[in-house]
């Protein structure tokens, strides 16, 4: 069986998505579109119908790349006021050997119970399991024993949050399986051996908020949000230079660097601004612009870090789409010396970081399934032939809702 999976990453500036194969251990893309976000305002939506026509369209570009119809699909919620709970649970080994059953239920014992209104669990990250008084391992599946301990990470937000995201999902053809945070996808879209047994940090611009996430061997401990993106840096050029938006952030992302350190005064462009005027904007001064806004963001990224931990730091990543532009890591490395690193996804076939919490979640869906003995697709055979020519509930009050089923998901066998 092919092992494809569609992921969904609803902001404020674009609707991503992306299908890949996953093949032979390795993530490979098959297709990928980026629409413009309409009725969307910091993850949240404001107009149903507006946003309903974007995702659409997003959906769309790939179901025409791809030749079939997406059915399911992953998502992200936005992680406004996130809790992330160090939880413990055990239970008995019903058979004496550990099989999936009790993984589940041990991660279900210990999870539950610390699930407070109004938030609404997104998942729970295993920290590692322990089998009687033998060593803590992974996954523990196979080990002889009477006891199974675990230990997690709770994720919760806000049920708003959810709700926001399914209600739209709900009002099309696809089916959500299960959700993420963009900070767990950055995680996993980016982890080396570096981000294994350290603490450290990832610093997601995006276009109207920037995320802070903080780890611990790669598992999302903390999260915060920095109400300013990539967008106020198009403010920022549409202001000075009395030209449109759209037309600003044109200039941002072919034009303008993000360090002045190598811009050319004699390199120009010439725009109309709103006064029908043709003007001439040089490379160094729209820099200088640019760099201002983005060393804001970063320091401000910097300080929150310092909020969220007081423990030493041995790394910290930068992405989200404003990352690719040109001499990032020169403003970067001017905030936060030479141990900051971009991070750049490697996945076949794409490259722009605006994807990467995107490509992320399918790297930690699949994580679950592992951890859960189990081999999906969200398309099915018929599907795959064209493309080579769960649930359970346990909120009393979301029984028979989406928020339910995907909660639910989480601890489907």
């Amino acid at each position: 069986m092919k092992h494809i999976y569609t992921s969904v990453d609803i902001g404020s500036d674009s609707i991503k998505v992306v299908t890949c194969e996953l093949f032979k251990n390795k993530l490979n893309l098959l297709a990928a579109s980026s629409v413009k976000s309409e009725g969307i305002k910091k993850g949240l939506i404001t107009d149903m119908e507006l946003a309903k026509n974007a995702y659409n369209q997003a959906i769309k570009e790939v179901e025409q790349m791809l030749g079939v119809k997406i059915k399911k699909i992953i998502v992200s919620v936005p992680s406004y006021f996130s809790k992330h709970i160090v939880v413990n649970g055990e239970v008995d080994v019903e058979m004496g050997i550990v099989h999936t059953k009790d993984i589940l239920n041990v991660l279900r014992e210990a999870s539950i119970p610390q699930i407070k209104k109004p938030n609404e669990m997104v998942t729970v990250v295993p920290i590692d399991f322990k089998v009687d008084n033998k060593e803590a391992v992974l996954d523990p599946k196979g080990v002889t024993g009477k006891k199974l301990h675990a230990r997690a990470i709770l994720v919760t937000v806000p049920r708003k949050n959810i709700v926001s995201v399914l209600s739209l999902i709900n009002q099309t053809e696809q089916e959500v399986v299960d959700i993420s945070i963009n900070g767990i996808g950055d995680m996993y879209a980016l982890k080396n051996s570096n981000t294994d047994n350290k603490i450290g940090a990832i610093i997601n611009i995006g276009a109207e908020t920037t995320s802070v996430s903080l780890y611990n061997k790669g598992i999302i401990v903390r999260n915060s949000v920095i109400q300013l993106g990539g967008s106020s840096v198009d403010s920022d050029i549409s202001y000075i230079y009395k030209i449109d938006k759209e037309e600003a952030k044109k200039l941002k992302e072919k034009f303008a660097l993000a360090h002045k350190m190598y811009a050319k005064l004699n390199e120009t462009r010439e725009v109309v601004n709103r006064n029908s005027e043709k003007i001439k904007i040089n490379q160094y001064e729209i820099s200088e612009v640019a760099m201002v806004r983005l060393e804001e963001i970063l320091e401000l990224a910097k300080k929150e870090i310092n909020t969220l931990t007081n423990r030493k730091i041995d790394y910290i990543i930068v992405t989200g789409g404003v990352s690719n532009m040109a001499h990032f890591n020169y403003i970067a490395e001017s905030v936060f010396s030479k141990d900051v690193e971009i991070g750049n996804l490697k996945v076949t076939g794409i490259r722009n970081n605006k994807y990467v919490p995107a490509i992320g979640n399918i790297v930690y869906f699949i994580n679950t399934l592992k951890l859960k003995g189990q081999q999906y697709s969200m398309f099915n055979q018929t599907d795959v032939e064209v493309l080579s020519s769960a649930k359970s509930n346990f909120l009393d009050d979301t029984n028979g809702t989406m928020v339910g089923k995907v909660f639910g998901y989480f601890f489907n066998e």
